[in-house]
């Protein structure tokens, strides 16, 4: 008797170690999937409401910021929950720029430049046109403020970018903008 209580003592002790290792490996695979999938930019959702990113990207008057959003490496953080508000500028605003001062900014030796640039497009929170006010200053991603002004019933940024339009998304909103703000 003593001998099946040893034998079955063995045989639960080898199929926990067996379960335990095939867990292990079923872990550490999953993780290894995942982490080559990417950032939250990767997550494939056609249900929900879309992000930031998914908005700009699905406009043809956004390309070239978002071309800039990805050359500053900010896809990832401007697609997680947020909130934000994007003062995003159309592809005409980014033309009203020298093209030499664009095709700079997008090369690798200016990204800490560029991304100076597209975080004071970003606030953190979101601001719906009917909560900026005349005179209203607001901060920055890059931790500099900008001024909204109202003008003939128009809310303007720094005085020279006008929003032209305004776009709910799943984390934030966004304000097209027909201007590129500068950081002062």
């Amino acid at each position: 008797m003593k001998k099946i209580i040893n034998c079955l003592s063995i045989l639960i002790i080898a199929l926990f170690a067996f379960a335990c290792n095939a867990s292990t490996n079923e872990a550490q695979s999953s993780t290894e999937n995942t982490e080559s999938v990417g950032g939250q930019s990767a997550v494939q959702d056609d249900e929900s409401q879309k992000d930031i990113v998914k908005v700009a990207a699905s406009s043809k008057d956004h390309s070239t910021l978002v071309a800039a959003v990805k050359q500053a490496e900010l896809v990832d953080v401007l697609s997680n929950a947020g909130p934000f508000t994007v003062f995003a500028p159309t592809n005409a605003a980014f033309e009203k720029l020298p093209k030499e001062t664009l095709n700079a900014l997008m090369k690798d030796d200016k990204k800490s430049e560029l991304q100076d640039i597209l975080q004071y497009h970003v606030s953190v929170g979101v601001f719906k046109p009917e909560m900026l006010q005349d005179g209203q200053v607001i901060n920055q991603a890059n931790s500099k403020n900008i001024t909204i002004s109202k003008k003939d019933g128009k809310l303007i940024v720094n005085g020279t970018a006008t929003i032209i339009a305004s776009i709910p998304a799943s984390n934030g909103i966004i304000h097209v903008i027909d201007g590129v703000l500068q950081p002062q």
